[in-house]
């Protein structure tokens, strides 16, 4: 997270001096720190140091800055860059848990710092082959999990019976995770940070089709609750969509872009090829804005729609 934040606060100040522009004042709006934020804890934990470096820096200069800076980017900064990073770097954005070989050690701070930044564990193992080895699998996340076991012929039954499910709703140790992003919700929806609008329309929209899905093809489909507390669910509906610059801006479009996100999450999710579609949904979403913008602003009356 400190490497991410630093890395946009550069790479912001950078573009900004090459641009003939104050430095100061645009650093002040914090977007450049809360993209480099939100991109971190989109990435694995033990992700090389350079893929948070990479990322961090398309999605600064690319994805904002090139488009104009803060209020001209079409799309949310942060998903661009974790998009690139996973399209270019699978394996190494989806092993978000750590092989058994570390977990089985409980490694300290210093102990993952070395991982982070020089590829090796305390015992020397290389990280790479951890990650593609047969250790590997152990860093899969509920999602991939039950993916990964659809493809190979497995019921929903028999997959929800695998110890990364057992006793809990959404994957071991997943719900917890989304339940805190959904408390943080709450709370900038109680300060009016955020609006209502998109998070209730994103989580309703995804439930419902969850729903509909598991009630026609319950041995194919995830259930409401896989789909609700696990993945980037929380942390898209109200810390990403919720983007003031990339997102609808009246309220009828804000419900409209929520209810397209969660479609897009859901079909992502259960017929795509990747296992958790938050990011790509944002994405095209964003692309959808413009349009909707035009059909939902308020009508002026006396005045005739040009």
């Amino acid at each position: 997270i400190v490497l991410a934040a630093i890395t946009a606060l550069v790479a912001e100040a950078i573009v900004l001096r090459l641009r003939k522009q104050s430095v100061a004042s645009h650093l002040q709006d914090y977007s450049a720190l809360l993209t480099g934020l939100l991109l971190a804890v989109s990435i694995p934990p033990l992700a090389p140091w350079w893929m948070v470096v990479l990322g961090t820096g398309f999605a600064i200069i690319i994805a904002k800055q090139l488009y104009g800076g803060l209020g001209q980017n079409p799309f949310n900064p942060a998903m661009i860059g974790y998009v690139v990073l996973l399209i270019s770097f699978p394996v190494q954005m989806t092993s978000w848990l750590p092989p058994y070989e570390i977990a089985a050690t409980t490694p300290d701070m210093l102990d993952t710092l070395r991982m982070i930044f020089s590829g090796h564990t305390a015992s020397g193992g290389d990280m790479t082959l951890l990650r593609i080895g047969i250790d590997g699998i152990s860093q899969a996340t509920p999602l991939d999990t039950f993916k990964t076991s659809l493809r190979a012929g497995h019921s929903v039954e028999q997959i929800m019976q695998y110890p990364i499910y057992s006793g809990a709703l959404a994957g071991v140790g997943w719900q917890w995770v989304n339940l805190a992003w959904l408390v943080g919700g709450v709370f900038l929806l109680w300060q009016k940070a955020i609006r209502w609008h998109i998070p209730v329309s994103f989580l309703l929209t995804l439930a419902l089709c969850a729903a509909l899905g598991w009630l026609f093809s319950p041995a194919t489909l995830a259930s409401p609750q896989l789909h609700l507390l696990s993945g980037a669910t929380m942390l898209g509906a109200f810390f990403i969509l919720t983007d003031p610059v990339t997102a609808s801006t009246t309220n009828h479009g804000r419900l409209i872009f929520g209810a397209l996100a969660g479609v897009l999450v859901w079909l992502i999710r259960s017929f795509g090829g990747y296992p958790d579609g938050v990011a790509f949904a944002v994405l095209l979403a964003n692309i959808t804005v413009p349009l909707i913008d035009y059909y939902t602003r308020p009508r002026v009356y006396g005045h005739r729609k040009g």
